[in-house]
């Protein structure tokens, strides 16, 4: 938050994402709580990669998740961390700073929004639902039938990004997001928090998210729901 609307650094990678001095400071600074309180285990962040650990233990680390948000003063960016043992996220927190908002799923131990328990809606129609389309425009250019067919989708439908559509879900405002275009780094908090709060999170396909999954992955309150889902995804396979 002290970089946030002030005087950035702002560098562009490879990819042409752009990097703020804050994304790096903040990342250097949870490597080294991990490193100082779980020596043994291993890291992987978004800018400074992997570090390799005991095999059993992983911490992901995404430190600005947003930050084309970020860099233009808009508040939807968030935090991400997440906790893997032997490949399988256990725990994932989603901090919203600029939001004062912190959520923590664990799996067999439910979700909290800043301590207070929170679970998903109960909706299992798509028709009936709240859809969330994050990354709209990389799917309109990939999979343009995909694109026509989630502008006729669901109650009601949100055009968004990053990860605070995810954090609703599991709150139980939204009933649905699909995205798109993923790292590892954004997904991985993000799936237990939906699990914890009673949802199901999965790749377009279905599978279970893991650290080779492919970025394309939709979240849903219900497994009706999530069904329904991939029906509409994958309709022309």
């Amino acid at each position: 938050m002290r970089f946030f609307r002030g005087s950035l650094g702002v560098e562009f990678k490879q990819d042409e994402s752009p990097v703020t001095q804050a994304d790096k400071a903040v990342e250097a600074e949870v490597r080294a709580y991990l490193n100082q309180h779980f020596p043994e285990h291993g890291i992987f962040g978004e800018e400074h990669g992997q570090e390799a650990g005991d095999g059993r233990h992983m911490w992901v680390i995404d430190p600005i998740d947003g930050t084309r948000s970020f860099l233009s003063g808009h508040p939807l960016f968030g935090f991400l961390l997440a906790h893997l043992l032997d490949g399988q996220p256990q725990f994932g927190l989603v901090g919203m700073p600029a939001l004062g908002e912190t959520y923590l799923g664990v799996i067999g131990d439910g979700a909290r929004l800043n301590g207070r328990p929170v679970q998903v809606a109960q909706t299992t129609r798509l028709d009936q639902s709240v859809l969330y389309v994050n990354e709209g425009d990389k799917i309109y250019r990939d999979h343009p039938d995909l694109f026509t067919r989630l502008m006729t989708a669901g109650q009601t439908r949100r055009f968004a990004y990053d990860c605070y559509p995810h954090a609703l879900l599991a709150s139980g405002h939204v009933d649905a997001v699909v995205d798109y275009d993923l790292q590892p780094y954004d997904y991985l908090a993000v799936s237990p928090l939906v699990t914890a709060a009673g949802g199901v999170m999965t790749d377009w396909q279905g599978r279970a998210l893991t650290l080779d999954s492919d970025g394309a992955v939709v979240s849903a309150a219900t497994p009706e729901l999530h069904a329904e889902l991939l029906d509409l995804i994958n309709v022309e396979k």
